[in-house]
């Protein structure tokens, strides 16, 4: 059984009278520096000039271009996209990384599959929250927190666990509880259940029941309300207590079709699929894929985006939520909003 850490097992205090340098101010940099500074800590923003850079001053942060942060700091947190973090770390991290500092990752994506080598007298350490930046911040504002995982790479100085638990205290995290983990496990699982469960599978499946029900003559208005608006009702039950509570506020008419089609839909075919999908990530043929089309100008992404945006579920969708404005959150775009 994996033990969970709570603030109460933050044993030291890493994290006091450093200087610390969050890289991006983007989903997760905004809410770890903020979060950061509103636990009474020293903190400063390095990244490029830009939209992201004016925001970060707008918010009151110190803001310096990256190098010149990294110099300054003495724990450098990168919370900059994967795809662009291994020609931000040559260009403008690895100078500064001078003896006995830590850098650390909230993704283990370019350590595990080394397109970044950090200097071996450096801790290296992984405070991974398991949610997007809008929530690690509104939820440590509402006096909670987002868990997480967190993980340690090189420990240089004998400190880099104590900074990696203190970090996750310090957003709020220790708060509801944290995982100690892996780079490798951490990376490996958080791709496979991104690409097989939580967005390219949940994705797939509901647009192939729209287009079942649209095919079979049904209107694509019901078809979207039953295959992607009451997902969120669902899921929300789930999150809570599991599929035994989903299944005990379903219907029985639900509930029994669950146990019987779920197995018809999900098969052992779609399973074997599932494992080479995890295949490709363990053996980084994903992360290669993925980095090699950013560095040649995102054709796939670009297309697979153009594609995605001409299916009909999102058509339908998007007239369907004109009319509902409670679909809109206010922190709507935080995900990628700083780039």
């Amino acid at each position: 059984m994996v033990k969970m850490f709570y603030e109460a097992d933050v044993e030291k205090a890493a994290l006091e009278g450093k200087k610390i340098a969050v890289i991006g101010y983007g989903s997760q940099g905004h809410a770890h520096a903020q979060n950061l500074r509103d636990t009474k800590h020293d903190v400063i923003i390095g990244i490029r000039p830009g939209k992201s850079f004016d925001k970060a001053k707008e918010d009151g942060f110190e803001v310096y271009p990256v190098a010149e942060a990294v110099a300054k700091a003495d724990i450098i947190m990168v919370l900059t996209p994967d795809e662009i973090q291994e020609k931000l770390y040559h260009e403008d991290i690895e100078a500064g990384l001078t003896k006995g500092k830590a850098l650390g990752f909230a993704h283990g994506f370019n350590i595990n599959f080394g397109f970044i080598t950090p200097p071996k007298d450096v801790d290296v350490f992984m405070l991974a929250p398991k949610g997007p930046g809008h929530l690690v911040r509104r939820t440590f504002q509402e006096g909670q927190g987002v868990p997480a995982l967190f993980a340690i790479y090189q420990d240089a100085t004998g400190n880099a666990r104590d900074i990696a638990m203190d970090w996750g205290k310090g957003v709020g995290s220790a708060r509801m509880g944290m995982l100690e983990t892996s780079f490798k496990e951490e990376t490996e699982e958080d791709l496979f259940g991104e690409q097989a469960v939580l967005c390219g599978g949940v994705t797939a499946l509901m647009n192939a029941g729209f287009e079942v029900l649209v095919e079979g003559g049904y209107a694509p208005e019901l078809a979207y309300f039953e295959v992607l608006h009451e997902m969120k009702l669902i899921v929300d039950l789930l999150y809570e207590g599991g599929f035994k509570k989903m299944r005990q506020s379903v219907s029985n008419t639900a509930e029994f079709g669950d146990y019987v089609a779920g197995p018809r839909v999900i098969t052992e075919e779609v399973k074997e699929n599932m494992k080479a999908v995890l295949a490709d990530v363990q053996s980084g043929k994903f992360a290669n894929d993925f980095v090699n089309d950013y560095k040649a100008g995102s054709p796939k992404m670009k297309a697979y985006r153009e594609a995605a945006a001409n299916l009909g579920i999102e058509k339908v969708g998007e007239e369907l939520r004109k009319a509902m404005p409670f679909t809109k959150a206010d922190d709507d775009d935080m995900f990628k909003i700083y780039n």
